[in-house]
């Protein structure tokens, strides 16, 4: 499966993003989705994961309540709808697929395909 990842921009704290992920594949519906984050000088982290078929989200708490993750398996896409953001929010955000379930959602060793990135940041 490859990713394109996109929607990345600047915004001002208290803003929202939409971040897309275009898969290319048959297999694409079959995969779990997940976004990751790393801001620069720390270690990429867990953002949101959402299932194969869409019935089960997973959210790192620190962006629960904020962001949303869905996916559109007619168009092979996945959103991230992230809102209130704020300054540390900041990062590069990847897109990730893989064979992931409910306990292996949270590391990104378990992804088998990734996208190349793109740059959020939020002002405060």
């Amino acid at each position: 499966v490859q990713l394109q990842a996109s929607g990345g921009g600047s915004v001002q704290a208290g803003g929202s993003l939409r971040l897309s992920c275009v898969g290319s594949g048959r297999a694409f519906s079959s995969y779990a989705m997940g976004w990751f984050r790393q801001a620069p000088e720390k270690e990429r982290e867990f953002v949101a994961a959402i299932t194969w078929s869409g019935g089960s989200t997973y959210y790192a708490d620190s962006v629960k309540g904020r962001f949303t993750i869905s996916r559109d398996s007619a168009k092979n896409t996945v959103y991230l709808q992230m809102n209130s953001l704020k300054p540390e929010d900041t990062a590069i955000y990847y897109c990730a697929a893989g064979l992931i379930d409910s306990r292996t959602y949270f590391y990104a060793n378990y992804y088998n395909s990734w996208g190349q990135g793109t740059q959020v940041t939020v002002s405060s």
